[in-house]
């Protein structure tokens, strides 16, 4: 979410306080399991509570400020309407979000009942016994079974592959690419693109396509510029762009076994990271040295970029008149290219919903309420009527929601490719040295991409031994 925040140091040291207090969770016997195992357990319920809710008249959820969360509150209002219980939807912006649900965890705080927290965030929040074991309340009430199953592998399970599950996946998300169809589907520049290249002009299939297409509409003297991509390297833009080319060219951050060194740093990987450095080198928009979704989305607004990369919930301000008045008609929408061998992947965004431990028994059992109202198929049709990007089967799966915007039927494609960065605990110590590597290299213009990877695949290597996930 899959997503996200900007304060890395805030971030760091917010881990190092939860890590630091000795009343956040109880301590583990033994060295922290391997994403791949089962966690030790923790003190959380997990069972639903049992518990009686008449008087609870009040619901409270943090999640990031942005129009999702302002979806959720359209929901929440519905079920208020239903039940007579208030949902408020507390909203803070991503710069500072997780530092403040973090600071509060650490202190057991019950501030909010449930959190629409990151996906990277289960395998910390759980370890330390923040968020509520619901696997027997998703199992039982056949909710388990209505979700996308790769959401709730990202979303909500932790350790993967254990079966133990932490938040229901609620908004779904990953990258893809916005483009100007007035470019792609003008007569004088397909009939240029073909004689340059050989080919048609159209949505490009494989990442050489990419690369052409983006050379051919880069022309400075014009103002226009092939591409829009995340470079920032505040929290984990940077990485996030990134992985929409290392999972496509057969990459990944790790094997199997969690190891990392001939994985992270292995010739895929690589020349993941050298055709990065060289479409930003090549293609990027002008004054994009530091961009997230907004700067993407700025680009594509302004007429400068051809094709935009960004999550799909940020692509209805592309579509909007009010936002983007001169080419909210001209957009199309389509999913990363293919790899070298054919492979597909992106960069998952999204977060799911969970219960926080620390409220009374009384209030669990009210969010759990909700969420058990929030998962049925016509309140999920009505979140993605809202415009929150559904993560239900059934809903997911509808000509009704692939056809409901420009854009769903490429982020329903999507989805069906989706890897997500590390979720253990460790995940901060291990996005602070991707980050900081990849920006040096890819950015900065420094050294070349095996030295840089060879760097991130040893830090990385030393994080998860010291941590126990290596043996």
């Amino acid at each position: 979410m899959s997503r996200k925040l900007y304060l890395p140091i805030l971030l760091i040291a917010a881990m190092l306080l939860l890590a630091a207090c000795p009343s956040a969770a109880p301590a583990p016997a033994e060295p922290a399991a391997p994403a791949d195992q089962p966690a030790a357990a923790t003190e959380a319920p997990a069972e639903a509570p049992a518990a009686d809710t008449s008087g609870i008249d009040e619901l409270s959820i943090l999640w990031a400020q942005w129009d999702p969360a302002d979806y959720l509150q359209q929901v929440g209002n519905l079920y208020e309407e239903e039940t007579g219980i208030k949902v408020n939807i507390v909203q803070e912006p991503w710069g500072s979000f997780f530092d403040l649900f973090a600071t509060e965890m650490a202190s057991q705080g019950d501030t909010w009942d449930m959190v629409v927290g990151d996906s990277q965030w289960l395998g910390q929040m759980a370890t330390q016994g923040h968020y509520l074991d619901i696997t027997n309340f998703l199992v039982d009430n056949g909710i388990k079974d209505t979700v996308v199953p790769a959401t709730l592998v990202y979303y909500g399970e932790y350790p993967t592959g254990s079966g133990t599950y932490w938040a229901y996946p609620t908004e779904g998300d990953a990258d893809g690419f916005a483009y100007r169809k007035d470019l792609f589907e003008n007569p004088d520049e397909m009939a240029a693109f073909e004689k340059e290249f050989g080919y048609p002009l159209d949505i490009p299939q494989d990442y050489d396509q990419f690369m052409d297409i983006a050379k051919f509409f880069t022309r400075p003297d014009d103002g226009l510029y092939g591409v829009a991509i995340y470079t920032q390297k505040d929290y984990d833009a940077l990485t996030m762009g990134y992985e929409n080319t290392l999972f496509p060219f057969g990459a990944d951050w790790k094997d199997a076994d969690n190891n990392v060194m001939g994985v992270i740093n292995s010739p895929e990987a690589v020349a993941a990271a050298e055709y990065y450095r060289e479409l930003y080198d090549c293609c990027q928009a002008p004054g994009l040295s530091n961009a997230f979704f907004s700067e993407v989305n700025d680009a594509m607004i302004s007429g400068q970029a051809a094709m935009g990369m960004n999550y799909f919930a940020f692509f209805p301000a592309l579509v909007n008149p009010g936002t983007n008045p001169d080419y909210y008609d001209k957009m199309g929408f389509f999913q990363n290219p293919a790899g070298p061998s054919g492979e597909r992947g992106a960069a998952l965004g999204g977060q799911g919903l969970s219960v926080v431990s620390h409220i009374s028994p009384e209030r669990q059992q009210a969010a759990l309420d909700f969420i058990k109202w929030f998962s049925q198929d016509d309140m999920q049709a009505k979140w993605a009527e809202f415009g929150g990007y559904t993560t239900n089967q059934a809903v997911f799966e509808s000509e009704e929601f692939l056809n409901a915007t420009p854009y769903n039927r490429a982020f329903a494609q999507t989805m069906q490719n989706v890897k997500d960065f590390w979720n253990i605990p460790e995940f901060g110590q291990l996005l602070e040295v991707a980050q900081r590597e990849l920006s040096a290299y890819i950015v900065g213009g420094e050294g070349n991409a095996q030295d840089t990877m060879d760097r991130i695949a040893e830090e990385h290597d030393k994080i998860l031994r010291e941590a126990g996930y290596i043996q």
